[in-house]
């Protein structure tokens, strides 16, 4: 996804360059710092989007929104917070107030993701594919797709896996991620030979497990390093007797 930055306050249109780099599938396309000076250059070099601050010199975020072609994006920047009627009037797709978060403007990345044209969202999806398969053989290592960027999770670091149809979720101490692939399927990984099932819906670290017990009709539980609980169904049990 192309995106302009528009903002008349240098260290602004910086701060928004430091936190789109860690997202692999957004390019900058360029910086202005006018409503004026944001159509000369989508005038010769269209993007997808344009993250725009309100209140500029001479022509406004809003004036400028106002003229762009439909099939422009834009999301407001701003730190007032008195104009997002207007700006939400001309349909805009996020209203962030200054300061935010880099977790805030991934969010508003996402919802400007998900409003571009089905290819352009087909094109993206594949690349990250592409990106993921690439990055995929990292041994110890597990790629996740979340907010559009893709993250390095260390196995070592992951817990409990639990199945989520034709997803897993992958749990660490202090967080849970996403991923599209079968509890067989992650089980049957070359790098996964730490983790055993011990339930239809379970996986665990050996590794992580802290304390075995017994529960009525050969039924088990496990309590893992960070104090999360797992069931164990009688099925799975015999896999955690030490070998």
């Amino acid at each position: 996804m192309k995106l302009l930055i528009v903002d008349d306050e240098p260290p602004a249109r910086a701060k928004l360059r430091r936190f789109l780099a860690g997202m692999p599938d957004i390019e900058v396309a360029g910086e202005a710092g006018s409503g004026e000076e944001a159509l000369a250059l989508l005038a010769a070099s269209p993007a997808d989007a344009v993250l725009m601050d309100i209140q500029m010199p001479g022509m406004s975020g809003l004036e400028a929104a106002a003229l762009l072609d439909a099939g422009t994006l834009v999301a407001f920047t701003t730190a007032y917070d008195e104009f997002a009627v207007k700006a939400f009037e001309l349909n805009v797709v996020d209203y962030l107030l200054k300061p935010f978060t880099r977790d805030r403007l991934a969010a508003c990345i996402d919802r400007l993701r998900q409003r571009l044209p089905a290819p352009e969202r087909e094109q993206q999806r594949q690349g990250l594919l592409a990106a993921l398969h690439s990055l995929q053989p990292v041994a110890g290592h597990w790629m996740v797709q979340h907010r559009g960027a893709l993250h390095r999770v260390a196995l070592s670091e992951v817990e409990a896996v639990q199945a989520a149809d034709n997803y897993i979720e992958l749990h660490t101490a202090s967080a849970s991620w996403l991923d599209r692939i079968t509890l067989a399927g992650f089980l049957a990984h070359a790098w996964a030979t730490d983790f055993v099932r011990v339930h239809r819906s379970f996986a665990v670290n050996r590794m992580r497990i802290r304390r075995l017990a017994p529960l009525a009709k050969g039924d088990a539980e496990i309590m893992l390093d960070s104090g999360r609980v797992v069931p164990v169904s009688r099925r799975f049990r015999d896999a955690l007797m030490p070998r």
